[in-house]
């Protein structure tokens, strides 16, 4: 490892409920107030207390956020994890522990080790129990603020907010961490080979997690309804939104402008979301896979009935209760395609927390303008881990695009009124809101076979009318949603890659590295599904197409065939799914493998 500045990863193996993780955020958080982009990632178990968990920090001058692979600085706390923590530390790194106890023989002759007696610093200076746990924390963190660069005034800052208006915890955490500083100063050598200094690479971004970045832009998307069911990972997208609804959606005199309801199950769920549009509220509810197959006999009748509803899904390991804390990308399938029949559903892929709060939003406005279950697909990694982002923006001009809806003054004017007639060729049909007209106005809503009057019919044509224009509404949704973004390389090339949603990050950083070798690629982010034609048009610009998605089965690729019935040879997928986040070396290896295994076939 050769001496570096403002970039490398440390990585943190604690025991879960230790009260590890808000030093380890700290951590984080010190470093970005030194003007230095950082990357955390909480890699945490599905249980409360006694299992491992880890806290991932990638410090990139170059501002890369997405998991780089290996780890230069290990502090292992877990004697548990201990021997698979060391076998991922890279050559001439380092191995932080507590030396209170021995190191065990056989650590690697090609790492650095570096000891700090904290449980013995901790007796010695604490005689509660639970004090003395905690505080280990705070004194690895002063341990490491000096072996690092980190300034001791901008930890003691942090520490002074985080226990705001508590000072019978603040000075504790002070104290320790001046502990741990003063011992590492006086017995360790320090900087290491890499440290942190100062810079002013931050900009005006801000640090903030997907979920509560969704949940706020549910707010300003003007939704008034969310009920829901807690699940892991989608739990805080709701807790969000109660939040800023207290903050935003209470008038003066303390009346609340919103229903929040916890249901007992994701069924009650999605039918309290269903009724509440089919009554003209914006709802939504936040789920995870489990629980999208639960709403999957809703969705359809609010597919076939055309109520608006959205549905914030924070994707997760699957299939099954699978991995519940760890991320995929491996619900796009049952998304699209959810509930029984033929129906199909609007996705959209934000790639990152801004495009969470702005995508929350302009979901709910797709959901009224296309009467239709809209889907706003996040991960664990997008959805729970903070990432660096550009401020959110809002349009103080903008307005709810609610759609086609006849109020009273145009029913009374005599237009034609069929609640499932295709007026304007789109596929989209006039509604009205409940008691807007006592007569011209009224109509039954069903999830049955109906004609363009909402007359029950199960004649075969009328069926076909209706399940063919709501084909033309799919149709139409594609200049709808979020287009695709493409970048072109500064060469041409004949190689493109599609990737979309959380692997925004690592992508960009693998094109460097393969450009920097001399191979050009042109890149096109998907950020909806149904795809819109450029999404064709690019793959069949090219001679190699790349598609990076993380699940086993590529799904995002088996819709891209079928949606332009595409020759399934034209793409290739770069498939990860063992439920850490994809990195920028394994897709840069994937698609460097497959176009040398390409060359050597053709040179046979």
């Amino acid at each position: 490892m050769t001496a570096s500045t403002n970039d490398f990863v440390i990585k943190f193996a604690n025991v879960n409920g230790s009260g590890s993780a808000s030093a380890n955020e700290l951590f984080a958080k010190a470093i970005l107030r030194m003007g230095v982009p950082v990357s955390p990632r909480n890699i945490f178990p599905s249980n409360i207390q006694g299992l491992p968990t880890w806290y991932e920090v990638r410090v990139s001058a170059a501002g890369h956020l997405g998991r780089r692979g290996g780890v230069d600085l290990m502090v292992a706390m877990n004697p548990q994890t201990f021997e698979a923590d060391v076998r991922e530390i890279e050559a001439g790194g380092y191995l932080f522990f507590d030396s209170t106890k021995p190191l065990p023989p056989g650590v690697r002759s090609d790492i650095e080790v570096i000891g700090m007696p904290l449980t013995m610093l901790c007796v010695k200076h604490y005689d509660d129990p639970r004090q003395r746990q905690l505080l280990k924390n705070v004194l690895y963190l002063g341990g490491l603020s000096m072996l690092l660069g980190i300034e001791a005034d901008v930890v003691e800052t942090l520490l002074s907010e985080q226990y705001k208006g508590k000072p019978q915890l603040a000075q504790p955490n002070i104290d320790a961490f001046r502990l741990g500083r003063a011992w590492a100063k006086d017995n360790l050598k320090h900087p290491l080979k890499f440290a942190v200094v100062r810079a002013d690479n931050v900009g005006d971004r801000i640090f903030i997690d997907g979920n509560s970045a969704a949940g706020l832009g549910c707010v300003y998307g003007g939704a008034t309804v969310c009920a829901w069911y807690p699940i892991t990972p989608s739990t805080s997208v709701a807790e969000a939104f109660e939040k800023y609804c207290h903050k935003f959606r209470v008038d003066a005199d303390g009346k609340r402008k919103f229903a929040i309801v916890q249901a007992e199950d994701e069924i009650a769920s999605i039918g309290m979301v269903v009724g509440a549009g089919w009554n003209g509220a914006r709802a939504f509810t936040a789920t995870s896979g489990p629980g999208v197959s639960l709403m999957t006999e809703f969705l359809g009748l609010a597919y076939f009935a055309e109520i608006p509803a959205t549905i914030v899904n924070v994707q997760r390991g699957g299939p099954s209760t699978g991995m519940p804390t760890r991320t995929q990308q491996a619900d796009v399938l049952s998304c699209a395609w959810a509930s029984h029949g033929d129906t199909q559903h609007v996705l959209l892929f934000p790639e990152d927390p801004h495009e969470s709060f702005g995508f929350a939003a302009d979901a709910l406005d797709l959901a009224d303008k296309l009467q239709t279950p809209v889907f706003l697909m996040l991960d664990l990694d997008i959805g729970m881990n903070q990432r660096l982002c550009k401020p959110f923006q809002w349009d103080a001009e903008r307005t709810h695009q609610r759609g086609k809806v006849l109020d009273a003054e145009a029913l009374e004017s005599g237009v034609p009124f069929g609640r499932y007639r295709d007026v304007d060729g789109d596929g989209i049909a006039y509604r009205t809101y409940p008691g807007t007209h006592p007569v011209r106005g009224a109509y039954f809503t069903r999830g049955t076979t109906k004609d363009a009057d909402a007359r029950y019919s199960e004649r075969g044509p009328d069926y076909l009318e209706n399940v063919h224009r709501l084909k033309r509404k799919f149709e139409t949704a594609k200049s709808l949603v979020p287009q695709p973004i493409i970048e072109r390389a500064h060469r041409p090339t004949s190689i493109g890659v599609l990737y979309f949603g959380s692997t925004s990050p690592s992508m960009h950083e693998a094109a460097q590295r393969l450009a920097a070798e001399g191979l050009a690629l042109d890149l096109m982010r998907i950020r909806a599904y149904p795809f819109p034609d450029s999404v064709r048009d690019f793959v069949l610009a090219h001679e190699q197409v790349f598609l990076v998605e993380q699940n086993r089965d590529a799904q995002l690729r088996t819709l891209l065939i079928h949606a332009f019935d595409l020759d399934p040879a034209r793409v290739t997928a770069v498939l990860h799914y063992d439920g850490t986040p994809i990195t920028a070396r394994f897709i840069a290896g994937a698609i460097r493998d497959r176009l040398a295994a390409v060359r050597q076939e053709v040179a046979a």
